[in-house]
Order: structure tokens, then C-alpha cells, then sequence
């Protein structure tokens, strides 16, 4: 475990026209470890994820990535810092097979133009297969998959780029009771190899287990912050409802 933080978010503001979608949140995540992002609908998760990775601008606030201070222009930009996004409809195109929408937009190429797809097929299983995933074509298109095995594609894509942090959009929605399962062993998998994760989910019960704490939005604002020895699942549901600040387990704030 390293000393510091490996993303710290201070004071960040949105505005959307008229709409403040997020009032002066501070948010932080540590090397090898697992964040719940959590709230209803408009509470300001989805505007907080796209501004981490450079599809939003904050209106105000800093924002440093291994104590440098950071200003992410596009999602190219975070994905030089080691940042990648996995939203709940997984960023796939169903018409291309498995290697080429693992290596989408970052294709290897011999001599400068033509795609390498030996390499594109032979890395693609290499990596899937490190995660548990065996399939028995990279060449199989992937509208034939099922939506963990489209999960899975952008959880090995995020190891292969050597991701430093990994953020999940609602992960399960959607999924099965078996292909939960499997998702959240995958991204257990990423802390076990170093890779922080944020997981946005409506659901704590899916990710209870394996986050290590839990950060709670309402309305742009944040209400909470725990760590899991000091909060159930029960009690998290109850701060969501109420939409009341909470410091800690057991104290509110104003």
C-alpha cells in the first residue's frame, strides 16, 4: 500500500444551465481499494464519474491523480493517467468480434497501418482467460454474448492497459443472479492485482461484500461517508431515504 491518495477530488461543482448538479463534493479514492458510490437517481453519481473521467469539465474544484494536480480535457486524457470507465450499457460494438472491441481504439498495427490480428486474437484470450473468462473465439461477435461476458471483455481491457483506477456504472444491472456473481468476482480480481475500483450502484447488497467503504450522494451534495465496519447495508438504505447529512455512523449533520 502506498502513502497518499490515488485520486482526490476537492470541492467540485457543476452546473448544468441552471441546475447545480454537484455542490461542492470532496471525493477520494485509495490505492487497492474498493469505493460504493451511491444515491437515488439525480443524485449527482453519473455527473461525478464523467468528470473523473474527462467527459465533464468541473465548474470549480481541484482534482489530483497520484498527489499531481490534474485537468482532464477528454476521456483520452484519463485514460493516459490510467483511467477507465465500464458504464452498464458496456462501450462494445456488436457487429466486431471480441479482440477488436478489446483493443477499441488502441488497435496494434505492423508496419503503421494494418491491424495486427493474430496479436489482437492471441493477447485478447491471453487477458480474458487471466480473469476466469474462456471463450472459444475471439472471433465471436459480441452481440452473441451474454451481458457478463460483455462485462468481462471491458474488465480484462482495463487490466491489459494497466488501469490504475476502474470505474464500474451500475455493474450488474440487468445481469443475472450467476452473471452478479461473476462480475463481482472480477472486480474483487482488480484489487487483488492492485486496481482501485469505484462501483456506481443503486443496489448495496450487490456490492456490500466486496467494497471497502461508501460514499453516499443526494441532490449534488454528499451525505455520507463510511467505512464497512461502520455501517450496514440496513443502515446505508436508511441514510439514502432520509437524505439527511450524516458525518459518521450515528452522527448527523446539517
Amino acid at each position: 500500500m502506498r502513502d497518499g491518495k490515488l485520486l482526490q477530488m476537492v470541492n467540485i461543482s457543476k452546473y448544468f444551465g441552471r441546475v447545480q448538479a454537484l455542490v461542492g463534493v470532496d471525493f477520494d479514492v485509495d490505492y487497492e481499494e474498493i469505493v460504493g458510490l451511491l444515491g437515488d437517481n439525480g443524485a449527482g453519481k453519473s455527473t461525478l464519474v464523467k468528470i473523473i473521467t474527462g467527459v465533464f469539465p468541473p465548474d470549480s474544484g481541484e482534482m489530483y491523480f497520484e498527489g499531481q494536480r490534474v485537468h482532464l480535457r477528454s476521456p483520452r486524457d484519463a485514460q493516459r493517467l490510467g483511467i477507465e470507465a465500464v458504464y452498464q450499457e458496456a462501450t462494445l460494438v456488436n457487429v466486431m468480434n471480441i479482440a477488436r472491441n478489446f483493443f477499441l481504439g488502441r488497435e496494434p498495427t505492423r508496419w503503421g497501418f494494418l491491424l495486427d490480428k493474430r496479436r489482437m486474437n492471441r493477447e485478447s484470450v491471453e487477458v480474458l482467460s487471466r480473469i476466469g473468462v474462456n471463450i472459444c473465439s475471439p472471433r465471436r461477435e459480441v452481440s452473441l454474448l451474454s451481458g457478463g461476458e460483455r462485462q468481462s471483455i471491458c474488465i480484462g481491457r482495463a487490466l491489459y492497459f494497466q488501469a490504475k483506477l476502474v470505474i464500474f456504472d451500475e455493474p450488474t444491472a440487468a445481469l443475472s443472479v450467476k452473471e452478479t456473481e461473476y462480475v463481482l468476482r472480477y472486480i474483487r480480481s482488480l484489487k487483488e492485482k492492485g486496481i482501485s475500483v469505484v462501483v456506481i450502484t443503486h443496489n448495496i447488497y450487490h456490492i456490500y461484500d466486496i467494497a471497502d467503504r461508501f460514499v453516499i450522494l443526494d441532490r449534488g451534495h454528499k451525505i455520507g461517508e463510511f467505512t464497512k465496519s461502520e455501517v450496514t447495508p440496513q443502515e446505508i438504505v436508511e441514510v439514502i431515504r432520509s437524505g439527511a447529512t450524516v458525518n459518521s455512523k450515528g452522527r448527523e449533520g446539517g
